[in-house]
């Protein structure tokens, strides 16, 4: 019987049986982080901002007077600035934030709600000088913003880390200006990534327990290289402190931002004019989808965008773009907005069953894109109610798009009534929503609903895909339990 010497991962072997797995021994934690720390402070910044507030109002209250004559005339016009009775009053509004040097002529990056809004921005460094700022760009919807100052001699700067390679259970250490009291560190770890805390369309947070307050908004957290792998932008908190859920936008969305913002003082995101939404278990199951990266579900394209030219149509399943995979759908967003205009991308589909491959040439996304408009149903014939799937529908009449709002264009199917406790009553279907297809098949009256539900049933389906419209001309996919 030969013994094993070499080490075998994660398993004990004696007598060339393997036993249980050996336990993982985790790394040991740093002994101090002071020498870290100490090579990065002088790059991280607070920001004071100011804005004058509007004056106040004809109805606010007016500044108590002096009587006519009263020696203290003097002290009241000086007191509160003034030198006639109701004149209104401007003040001043301060800010307090935190940023990091990313290039040594002075370029400060920072969070958009840092410095909105602001008439002055004043950068503070940790060596006790300041600089007045000026904004090169901003990106609400990342909520970044990046700032120039012009310093006497070069300033010391921290590179951007790769946050993909960060791990749950990685150190991570925080630099920023809490509640104004200068430059704090704090040391935690990764809890969590790819958080959606809903703040924003591209939302893809690092959570950290490293303590994160307020003041610490626009300020790096670093990996143990000391290079920047995420902007500290929220937290989770009832009474304003600390309670060790903070949130950070990673170093891999914030850099092409912020190299953006810098060439061209705006962001220039990718568009391909497609309505999506996320492809639920009930709605997987519908199309056929197998496997937990269920992928993002066209529910309408704009006519002439980049998405109709290239092929895409509403139930498309998005499974790669660009060879990257679509596990849900804010990956399609992010996607989508980081890659260049005018770049033709393959786009592999999930369609009626099978998968297929398109070609698509990613637009640029402007201000107010518009968003795609309802798909039409063909015209319907008499009026005519029926009942199925929990729901009540009817051909559109002069009298129910006075009743529901519907635009004078609208056709087809219309829902007039959602049965209580019902399936559909929990996808939120409402009254005036119409009815544009079930499963991949246009319906315009209410017998064509009843025949499409009892071709499915034969096919032995137990859920039908509806294609609903909103009175507003919004599309989406709902999945319906067939009875």
């Amino acid at each position: 019987m030969r013994l094993i010497s070499r080490p075998i991962t994660a398993f004990a072997v004696v007598a060339g049986l393997a036993l249980a797995p050996a336990p993982v021994v985790a790394r040991a934690a740093p002994e101090s982080f002071a020498d870290l720390a100490e090579s990065l402070i002088d790059s991280v910044v607070n920001i004071s901002t100011s804005q004058n507030a509007p004056a106040a109002s004809e109805k606010a209250v007016p500044a108590p007077q002096a009587p006519e004559g009263s020696p203290f005339d003097d002290f009241f016009d000086e007191f509160f600035n003034k030198r006639g009775p109701g004149a209104p009053q401007s003040r001043k509004q301060a800010s307090l934030g935190s940023g990091f040097v990313v290039d040594a002529s002075g370029i400060v990056v920072t969070n958009n709600h840092v410095i909105d809004g602001a008439d002055e921005i004043t950068v503070n460094f940790n060596d006790g000088s300041k600089l007045t700022a000026e904004l090169v760009g901003k990106d609400v919807k990342t909520d970044l913003a990046v700032l120039r100052v012009k310093p006497p001699k070069p300033l010391r700067a921290v590179k951007f880390g790769d946050a993909d390679k960060l791990r749950v259970g990685d150190w991570v250490l925080a630099i920023g200006n809490p509640f104004g009291l200068g430059g704090s560190v704090s040391a935690g770890i990764v809890s969590a990534r790819n958080r959606n805390i809903n703040s924003g369309p591209y939302d893809n947070f690092i959570q950290t327990d490293a303590a994160i307050n307020r003041g610490n908004s626009g300020g790096p957290l670093f990996d143990m290289n000391g290079d920047v792998v995420g902007i500290n932008t929220a937290i989770i908190s009832p009474s304003g402190g600390s309670i060790g859920i903070g949130f950070s936008v990673p170093s891999t969305i914030a850099k092409p931002v912020v190299d953006q913002l810098l060439s061209y003082g705006e962001t220039r995101r990718g568009f391909i004019g497609a309505r999506i939404q996320s492809v639920t278990d009930e709605i997987a199951e519908s199309l056929g989808v197998a496997g937990q990266d269920k992928g993002a579900l066209i529910a309408g394209v704009t006519p002439g965008s980049p998405a109709e030219k290239g092929g895409l149509q509403a139930g498309d399943v998005v499974l790669f773009f660009d060879g990257k995979r679509i596990r849900e759908m804010r990956d399609l967003l992010r996607i989508v907005a980081d890659t260049p205009a005018d770049r033709e991308v393959e786009v592999k589909v999930w369609r009626k069953g099978k998968e297929e491959t398109l070609k698509v040439v990613v637009g640029r996304l402007e201000e107010g894109t518009p968003k795609p408009a309802a798909l039409k149903a063909p015209a319907a014939g008499e009026p005519k109610t029926a009942s199925a799937l929990g729901l009540s529908f009817t051909s559109i009449s002069d009298e129910l798009r006075l009743k529901f709002g519907l635009k004078p264009d609208a056709k087809g199917l219309v829902i007039t009534q959602v049965d209580e406790g019902s399936k559909a009553q929990e996808n939120k279907i409402e009254p005036g929503d119409q009815l544009v297809e079930i499963t991949g098949q246009a319906v315009a009256t209410p017998a064509e609903v009843l025949k499409r539900l009892e071709e499915l049933k034969k096919d032995g389906k137990k859920v039908a895909l509806l294609l609903l419209s909103s009175k507003s001309g919004d599309v989406r996919f709902v999945a319906a339990p067939i009875e």
